[in-house]
């Protein structure tokens, strides 16, 4: 029998004994009055040996204990944060502190009341006078010294990861703070929050390759959204003037360092502005989140230091492959094009120039864009939903914030010409049935919206969980999903295998 095993064994034989005596070891409630942090701070000046006759009420998770016979130490978290409870002969009365040594080990969740008072060696504890099991925990924790340090399994049991990781949870508040900011942003620009369906009929607002259902009662297929790009033009084309989601979206794609199949887009739509005014409003929201969420706008990311402050550098794209990868992509020819493709091993389905400079882009300068950089102009073959430039028809009104290497958005004023829409959606239907799967698809309902006349508009997307990367430090997407995506466990022989 291992070791765990036997710890297993013990707490269920605890649970019995627990039952038989008449103790319910997972009661209905428990009224909480105080919390770890708020008596950290509220108690700060007491100086050590020194007692309160206040009453606190906590409750929490045991995370150690220390038996000295006469006296038990333990550390108990809560949702803010740690605090020692002190269970002392004379003090604590005999039936709380035999229950504790009898039923109680480190995992279970307990209820504490007590007096505050501060140890000789200055640690501020609550020193029970009642106890209350509140959850038996039949499980071990991770072992103490080493907590829980493997990956994998931290993202598959992130409940053990917030337990064990202290770090953790402050990583998703900051999460939740990135998300009131941006939503404290725009409300105050006069923006309206809106919210449109996942479940969609029609996907569409970018190249994806999208999740596919069925949906029953009608007999029809549906699509995860791959984009909210669609339905919120509609309700600029019924009237909206500036609105915005924060976006669930789903792409059938790869998973690496910054990608997850299921992920949070922050979406806007401002009518009668076009790219340029977003260009504009994209620097003063980052600065401005940055500085909720971290208190300045300078942050190290990795070993490097990046500061939203504004104004950002802004270079057009094709001035960057000339900067960077000395490539002149406006005086290059075709043939030359394909030559430094094959070169660079890059292999596209059909040549087309635009798509051939976006990706020389990618290969050759996005890793270089560490500092805030807006990139602007992009090829039109690559952006059929946005605007061609009135005196560069070739290049769109589109641009992409760039941070440490990374599209951190994407940005466009608006195509709102039905003619010119529907023949774009109908090359990439014959793109679709020649086998690209991240082809976009015809959308009757929404060229209909076009033609009953949609107002100049440009939107903003921008990726929350890249941006929270970036202000928590965190190497992978993963650390700021609670629950990201992975790969099944196999189970072979009773056993667990990654």
């Amino acid at each position: 029998m291992g070791r765990e095993e036997q710890i297993v064994n013990e707490r269920l034989r605890k649970l019995k004994e627990l039952r038989r005596e008449g103790v319910n070891p997972y009661p209905y409630k428990y009224s909480v009055e105080d919390y770890a942090e708020e008596l950290q701070k509220k108690y700060d000046k007491l100086k050590p040996e020194s007692h309160k006759k206040d009453k606190v009420k906590i409750a929490g998770r045991l995370m150690s204990v220390r038996d000295l016979g006469k006296i038990i130490f333990g550390v108990v978290k809560d949702s803010s944060g740690k605090i020692q409870i002190t269970l002392q002969e004379k003090e604590t009365p005999s039936g709380a502190k035999d229950f504790f040594k009898k039923f109680i080990d480190v995992g279970d969740i307990l209820g504490i009341e007590g007096t505050i008072f501060r140890t000789k060696r200055g640690e501020l504890s609550v020193l029970v006078k009642k106890l209350e099991l509140l959850s038996k925990s039949i499980l071990p924790l991770p072992e103490k010294w080493h907590g829980l340090q493997d990956k994998e399994e931290r993202y598959r049991k992130r409940y053990l990861d917030l337990i064990m990781n202290e770090s953790v949870m402050g990583v998703f508040e900051k999460r939740a703070k990135t998300i009131e900011s941006i939503r404290e942003f725009l409300v105050n620009k006069g923006y309206k929050e809106v919210e449109t369906p996942i479940l969609q009929s029609v996907y569409g607002g970018t190249s994806a390759k999208p999740f596919k259902s069925n949906l029953n009662a009608l007999d029809m297929p549906v699509y995860m959204r791959i984009s909210n790009e669609m339905y919120l033009k509609r309700l600029i084309g019924g009237g909206y003037d500036k609105i915005f989601e924060f976006s669930r979206d789903f792409r059938n794609e790869g998973i690496d360092a910054t990608h997850n199949p299921e992920f949070t887009l922050m979406e806007t739509m401002c009518a009668y502005a076009d790219y340029k005014q977003n260009m504009d409003l994209v620097e003063e929201m980052l600065e401005f989140v940055s500085k909720k969420v971290c208190g300045t706008t300078r942050v190290t990311y990795q070993g490097k230091e990046i500061d939203f402050k504004r104004p950002w550098k802004r270079i057009k794209m094709a001035d960057t492959i000339k900067k960077y990868a000395k490539i002149d992509v406006k005086r290059i020819t075709n043939e030359e094009l394909k030559i430094k493709l094959k070169e660079l091993g890059i292999e596209i389905p059909v040549f087309k120039r635009g798509v051939a400079i976006e990706e020389i882009f990618g290969e050759l300068v996005e890793e270089k864009l560490i500092q805030p950089t807006i990139v602007y102009d992009y090829p039109f073959e690559t952006c059929g939903l946005a605007k061609p430039k009135e005196d560069e028809p070739q290049y769109a009104e589109r641009f992409e914030p760039y941070i440490n290497g990374w599209e951190l958005g994407n940005i466009y004023s608006e195509l709102n010409d039905p003619v010119l829409l529907e023949s774009y959606w109908k090359e990439q239907e014959k793109a679709s049935k020649k086998g690209d799967e991240e082809a976009q698809k015809l959308d009757e309902d929404f060229l209909n919206m076009l033609k009953v006349g949609m107002p100049p508009t440009s939107g903003v997307g921008i990726g929350v969980d890249r941006l929270v990367m970036l202000l928590t430090d965190s190497p992978s997407i993963k650390d700021v999903i609670f629950f990201p995506f992975m790969k099944p466990v196999e189970k072979q022989n009773g056993g667990e295998h990654g």
